[in-house]
């Protein structure tokens, strides 16, 4: 797996190496198995039913880390946040903030571009329950890392959706930048900023999952916030 990130030479080679990917057992049985059987709604598609690259620019400014792709969602559709109620709530704010030229993501190839922005998982596999193991985790991280590294250049700012994404940042920022993480580790929540010297800044937002938007936990105008402050801390007009 390292040595596969490791090779990739540009952001459409890992992509690809990252589509190909077969290294956690279970998680594959339950991506295929999910492709296969497929829910009632989506019965006459075709599930992508494989590991989901990240989406946006290759100079982004601006990154969004999320957990993983879900199982109805990118796991369907092979984009990530892409068809699924979490995407509709991200790319609606996303657009309110200039940073997608349309606020819904239904479909690879429906036309939504990022500015400035580039979207990935710390988990590439749509994971049972949407709870991957640590293991799991670890296992996927050289593929964040490698992202990482190929946007690194111009990254300025990580938003972090979530506390399972917060705690993926510390070691894969070790990596990428060579800097070790503050000890102890700053705390996830929302609107959590932490700043370091020659690394992205990281802010932290809720979850966009359906359990926090539904309940008002999170609400459209606490997302334009934290977009809000991204840009400001990235340099985006």
């Amino acid at each position: 797996m390292v040595a596969r990130a490791a090779r990739a030479t540009d952001l459409a080679d890992l992509d690809g190496a990252i589509s190909d990917c077969f290294a956690c057992p279970r998680l594959v049985a339950w991506r295929e198995e999910v492709a296969r059987v497929r829910r009632a709604a989506f019965r006459d598609q075709e599930y992508w039913g494989r590991p989901v690259p990240g989406l946006g620019a290759a100079d982004a400014r601006i990154a969004i880390l999320g957990l993983a792709p879900a199982a109805h969602g990118g796991n369907r559709t092979g984009r990530i946040f892409t068809g699924d109620r979490s995407g509709d709530v991200l790319f609606a704010a996303l657009h309110r903030a200039g940073l997608a030229n349309q606020p819904t993501s239904v479909a690879r190839d429906d036309g939504l571009r990022l500015r400035d922005t580039r979207i990935f998982a710390a988990v590439r596999c749509a994971p049972p329950d949407n709870k991957p193991t640590p293991a799991e985790r670890d296992t996927c991280a050289p593929w964040l890392r490698r992202e990482l590294a190929a946007i690194r250049p111009t990254l300025r700012v990580v938003v972090a959706l979530g506390a399972f994404a917060w705690a993926a940042w510390w070691p894969a920022m070790r990596s990428a930048y060579g800097v070790r993480p503050p000890s102890p580790r700053p705390s996830f929540g929302h609107g959590a900023h932490w700043s370091g010297t020659g690394v992205p800044d990281l802010l932290g937002c809720y979850h966009v999952s359906q359990q926090n938007t539904f309940t008002g936990r999170l609400t459209p105008g606490m997302l334009d916030e934290v977009f809000a402050r991204a840009k400001q801390v990235a340099g985006v007009d």
